[in-house]
């Protein structure tokens, strides 16, 4: 599966909820992740999205790390099922 069909899917999916995907870009800082995902109460995370089988590249995961130890949600998501996963589980 491409990654725009899994990201598409995430778009989705965040709407359906309620929230909204933000596309994520950040001039000047690589690896950033491809969307910011924001639920209804404040919820957010950040997605990066991949083709299913594809790992983020060694930058892509840095970033998500530091997003990570700050406190953020985060994933890498190369399928319907994680993006949806993705959702459940900051909607809680």
């Amino acid at each position: 599966m491409k990654e725009y069909a899994i990201e598409k899917h995430l778009v989705q999916k965040t709407q359906e909820c309620g929230g909204i995907c933000l596309k994520f870009i950040s001039p000047g800082i690589a690896g950033v992740p491809d969307r910011i995902v924001i639920l209804p109460g404040g919820k957010i995370g950040f997605a990066e999205l991949k083709a299913q089988g594809k790992k983020p590249r060694l930058v892509q995961r840095a970033i998500l790390r530091v997003l990570y130890r700050l406190g953020c949600r985060v994933a890498a998501i190369d399928n319907k099922k994680s993006a949806e996963g993705f959702i459940r589980r900051l909607a809680k």
